[in-house]
């Protein structure tokens, strides 16, 4: 029950403070007033809130977005070392600078707003925008939860519109050309992925002990995350992590040219069970290879010189292996386990992504056509 208790100020005249009770008990004030009437209204107000399970605690509204973020909702968060190491660099990046010294409470949708107005002047596309929105908004939504806010000021955010892009995928004939033009120690490895599809985290964490030569297959049971040193708990770039992606070893079958690639690889280098297939340097016993460093030197001249004429990057070669194999006629389902997707729409996206499956189609349809009219 509220109550209110009497304060004499230092001119001598009589004073009266509004207290009522938190949800976990303790005293709480709602101010000084000048009479005991407007004192228990104020105090009974307040208790309403606690009762009614409205209460906020206007002392927690001060403390500022990058202290809550920073000690509050990212330590409570049960994430993977990676993808902790990811929000810290997003909140480091594109957060703190901008929210990190306001008081939460302060924080409006208008607030909001002017973030994503500000990012997307500075050149981070609308895809990106919304990424870092969703992460935003769990920031507030758990400022909600504790009752440090009223409302999420992310709810009614106008984001900028995200177009889908039509992909232009790589054809058998520009991988012939992409492949003269690497350097010759990694086209086992390029080969590698255009035949396995495997995410760059995958492909560089491969070792002799994951290829099964009797049975022809690969075991991608492990991956290697790379980040910045600044977000890193142990200050190293290159993190192993004991799974791909979805959390389950998958196996693939390659081709007996490839097995033969590869085991030319191993025997030539010398390396044992677990060194890594493709390390930064060819010796056994080499560290992980730095995708950022690989671009740069390798990838990005050998795109030049095999005249791709579109923007190629070292992943798309996951996205030609799923449509390649999509446009041989392979089962969906099979792709869909290959690729190590949870779900078939993303494997679906393939379909049709060859620059002349069009033209197939419509082929296609002639021919069926043709055979009705005779």
């Amino acid at each position: 029950m509220a109550w209110v208790t009497k304060r004499r100020a230092s001119d001598g005249s009589l004073h009266y403070q509004g207290r009522y009770r938190d949800p976990f008990g303790a005293k709480r004030t709602v101010g000084t007033f000048p009479s005991h009437r407007q004192a228990l209204k104020a105090a009974n107000r307040a208790e309403g809130t606690v009762l009614d399970g409205t209460w906020l605690d206007p002392r927690a509204g001060t403390v500022t977005f990058q202290q809550y973020a920073e000690e509050v909702w990212l330590p409570s968060r049960h994430l993977e070392v990676s993808t902790r190491a990811g929000y810290r660099s997003y909140l480091r990046i594109h957060f703190v600078p901008f929210f990190g010294h306001m008081p939460l409470a302060r924080i409006m949708p208008s607030t909001v707003q002017a973030w994503v107005s500000y990012a997307v002047s500075k050149g981070l596309s609308p895809r990106s925008v919304l990424k870092y929105h969703v992460m935003l908004h769990s920031v507030f939504a758990r400022a909600v939860r504790d009752r440090i806010l009223a409302f999420n000021p992310c709810e009614a955010t106008e984001l900028p519109k995200v177009i889908a892009k039509k992909y232009r995928t790589l054809t058998p004939d520009e991988f012939d050309r992409l492949l003269a033009a690497m350097p010759d120690r990694f086209k086992a490895m390029v080969l590698t992925d255009i035949e396995t599809g495997l995410r760059w985290g995958e492909l560089v964490a491969l070792r002799p002990r994951h290829i099964d030569f009797l049975r022809r297959t690969v075991t991608v049971e492990e991956t290697i995350v790379e980040i910045s040193r600044k977000d890193s708990p142990t200050g190293e770039r290159m993190l192993f992590k004991p799974y791909p992606k979805d959390d389950e070893p998958r196996t693939l079958r390659i081709s007996q040219d490839l097995l033969d690639t590869l085991a030319a690889r191993i025997a030539a280098l010398g390396l044992s069970r677990d060194d890594l297939l493709f390390p930064s340097r060819d010796i056994a016993g080499g560290t992980p290879l730095s995708r950022a460093t690989f671009n740069t030197r390798y990838w990005h001249p050998a795109v030049n010189e095999a005249g791709i004429d579109f923007p190629l990057r070292m992943h798309d070669l996951r996205h030609a292996h799923a449509s390649w194999l999509l446009a041989g006629g392979a089962d969906l389902v099979a792709v869909m386990e290959r690729m190590g997707h949870s779900q078939i729409m993303t494997t679906q996206k393939y379909l049709h992504t060859l620059p002349d499956a069009d033209d197939k189609a419509l082929a296609a349809f002639e021919s069926v056509r043709g055979r009705v009219r005779q």
